[in-house]
């Protein structure tokens, strides 16, 4: 139903949520990403123009998993995000020692 560029996108998203993301925001870098995503997804799918809308104006990472959600299905971006949280690495700017 979906692109494989959309789909690749959006995990590259959520498993490199600490570098797209500052605290629950996109940072730059992730709008990058997230725009190419979306220039995708509504040139194959016009209907979700609402829903990039939507991501693009909160821009946390709630509502991009809820598009993530579409994309990917719910299993395997619950698996996706379950695995970034039992990372064996730290958060970027977790102080260590």
């Amino acid at each position: 139903m979906f692109g494989r560029d959309v789909k690749a996108l959006a995990r590259k998203i959520i498993v490199h949520r600490y570098d797209y993301f500052s605290g629950d925001r996109l940072n730059s870098e992730g709008r990058k990403v997230f725009e190419e995503m979306a220039r995708m997804l509504v040139f194959e799918h016009p209907y979700y123009k609402k829903r990039v809308k939507e991501v693009r104006r909160r821009g946390d990472f709630e509502s991009f998993i809820k598009l993530a959600e579409l994309i990917l299905g719910e299993a395997e971006t619950k698996s996706l995000v379950s695995a970034t949280l039992s990372s064996p690495y730290k958060e970027r700017g977790a102080s260590g020692a």
